[in-house]
């Protein structure tokens, strides 16, 4: 195929098998229309595995830098929880005296803070969406962003936050009321 813009370029789609023996096929007629141009070659998926390697790098950083983020905002919230639950620790205590299960405690540690979980990721979907289909739309192919990753995001930000608060809260849930109710 001549390519209009380049019409000293040519495309040739070959097979990959025997691929050296096709090469010489195409230098002896290349030979024969263009005696004294040396033949210049080079294969499609290299020309765009180097037209997307800066993606790919933007692919890695991005990953980075939310792992990273991630891990801070675990950090944020375990401290934030840890506050909380040291400043609760009576409260706990006589609701373990009175009978509460560990379970009932726990959902009354976390449930705050998974209203604010709730509220970020309704807050954040739009915007990831917007942002997602903005970047999309400069590639000639592309992909529509489904909501099942939003949901997947969402129910992964949702374990991440549990496990951050359950650490912390069921420490405190697992001491005696008796040390926590001693100054009373």
């Amino acid at each position: 195929m001549v390519l209009r813009d380049s019409p000293s370029l040519l495309s040739i789609k070959v097979k990959p098998q025997h691929m050296d023996e096709t090469l010489n096929a195409i230098a002896k007629v290349w030979d024969q229309f263009s005696p004294n141009q040396k033949i210049n070659y080079s294969f499609m998926d290299e020309s765009f595995k180097i037209l997307y390697q800066d993606v790919e790098r933007t692919k890695n950083i991005f990953t980075c830098f939310a792992v990273v983020a991630i891990f801070i905002a675990s950090l944020g919230l375990f401290g934030l929880v840890t506050y909380i639950t040291q400043q609760r620790t009576k409260e706990i205590g006589v609701r373990k005296v009175l009978g509460a299960s560990d379970m009932r405690l726990l959902k009354l540690l976390s449930e705050d803070f998974m209203k604010l979980v709730l509220v970020a990721i309704i807050i954040a979907t739009p915007i990831a969406w917007w942002a997602m289909n903005t970047w999309l739309a400069d590639f000639n192919y592309r992909i529509d962003i489904g909501w099942i990753y939003f949901i997947i995001a969402g129910g992964c930000a949702i374990l991440i936050a549990l496990a951050t608060i359950s650490l912390q809260t069921l420490k405190v849930i697992h001491t005696n009321p008796v040390e926590s109710l001693r100054n009373e």
